[in-house]
């Protein structure tokens, strides 16, 4: 059981992203994206030295080189795919936004495959194509729009999505070129460090492009990006490093990728009709992510 620490991570986080996305997706159309993502990255940095002040973890001394690829991890997967994500959010709605995630698992796992000689068996990529098919078989069937018709937002929405995958990608390939050459750094630090690079490109640009409208949400909407910050960021990234620190970046980023699989039930609780092709969709899913547990 010990050797599904990762897997059993990333799943988590794939839940916890999707309680967040949910909330994103309301209070995106009240807030500029920038903003969100800086407020909900700063909520979580707080949070993630808190944690470590309280569990005496300390910092190992590695490489300068290690820093700052985890740095720049999160200067692109955080600050820029993040704020591309929330984005498409705005223009997309949760469920559509998620499905243009699924470009991620296999961008990373073939990144992987050039960048870090990280092979995967037969099986394993049988388990990835399965669980990204079930995925979007789920998310492509056709919803209410949470935006606009207009083609301009679909198009930008489309753009955002893909840029957003690709951050993903490149900065969890960065995440994992560090953990394959040293496991003397926790999850919780490496989390910070991601976020920290992350604030480091979100607190010029937001200086930059909204210097004259910046402005504090409403209390209601601070709470709603707190209780989405708390899961999704500080404690989504967190499991999200340890499931990269554990098993291959291409099937951590699969399994995190689920989060659809868990908008589900959120939105059948929400009053929203669940078609039986969706239904259907999860069990190609399950089976995919069965797949990938076997493997262990």
């Amino acid at each position: 059981m010990s050797n599904l620490t990762g897997e059993f991570a990333a799943l988590s986080a794939a839940f916890l992203w999707a309680l967040a996305s949910v909330i994103y997706s309301r209070v995106g159309q009240s807030i500029h994206p920038l903003e969100l993502n800086l407020f909900k990255g700063a909520i979580a940095v707080v949070l993630l030295l808190f944690t470590i002040l309280i569990s005496g973890d300390v910092l190992p001394a590695l490489a300068f080189n290690n820093y700052f690829l985890l740095i720049l991890s999160g200067m692109l997967g955080i600050g820029l795919g993040d704020s591309a994500f929330l984005t498409a959010l705005k223009y997309l709605g949760a469920r559509r936004t998620l499905l243009m995630e699924t470009l991620a698992p296999p961008m990373t796992a073939v990144l992987a495959l050039l960048f870090l000689q990280e092979q995967l068996s037969l099986a394993a990529w049988c388990g990835i194509i399965t669980t990204i098919l079930g995925v979007a078989w789920v998310l492509s069937e056709r919803v209410p729009s949470t935006s606009t018709h207009h083609s301009t937002h679909l198009l930008r929405g489309i753009g955002f999505g893909i840029l957003a995958a690709i951050a993903l990608s490149t900065g969890a390939i960065l995440s994992r070129a560090v953990f394959t050459t040293t496991t003397s750094i926790s999850s919780l630090w490496a989390a910070l460090l991601r976020l920290s690079g992350g604030l480091l490109i979100l607190i010029p640009w937001v200086g930059i492009k909204r210097r004259s409208q910046v402005k504090l949400p409403s209390l209601q909407i601070t709470a709603a990006i707190f209780l989405a910050s708390f899961a999704g960021t500080y404690l989504g990234i967190w499991l999200q490093q340890t499931a990269i620190k554990f098993t291959a970046a291409g099937i951590a980023l699969t399994l995190t990728n689920t989060s659809p699989l868990f908008v589900l039930p959120i939105a059948a609780a929400m009053g929203e009709h669940i078609s039986l092709r969706a239904i259907a969709g999860v069990g190609v899913a399950i089976a995919g992510i069965a797949i990938l547990f076997y493997l262990q």
